[in-house]
């Protein structure tokens, strides 16, 4: 590519002319009020049940009001009765929770 044809193509003031992703078809100057979250994503995707949705926002909802970017568990647990939540059942074992461990490459 010789000098001329670089200095032509940066002297086009008006280069980003166009502010439609063409492989969106999306708006990109559109806004933080219109752009989804990453979590109403997971939402809509299916990655994640309406509950905690709900939890997720109320918690969401919390740290804005409050200014507090990393609640306490004595905050997070008022949110959570703030939601409705009762304790209503006996106490079972956290083992059934327990997420299975995937078997990690060994290199022998």
């Amino acid at each position: 590519m010789d000098e001329k044809d670089s200095i032509e193509r940066r002297a086009d003031k008006n280069r980003r002319h166009s502010v439609i992703d063409r492989r969106l078809g999306l708006d990109r100057r559109r806004g933080p009020g219109r752009r989804r979250s990453d979590e109403r994503k997971n939402a809509e995707e299916g990655q994640m049940s309406d509950e905690q949705f709900e939890f997720l926002m109320a918690i969401d909802e919390y740290k804005r009001k409050n200014s507090r970017p990393f609640p306490t568990w004595t905050e997070v647990l008022e949110v959570i009765k703030a939601l409705g939540y009762r304790k209503v059942a006996e106490p079972q074992s956290l083992a059934q929770f327990k997420k299975k461990d995937k078997p990690s490459p060994v290199a022998k």
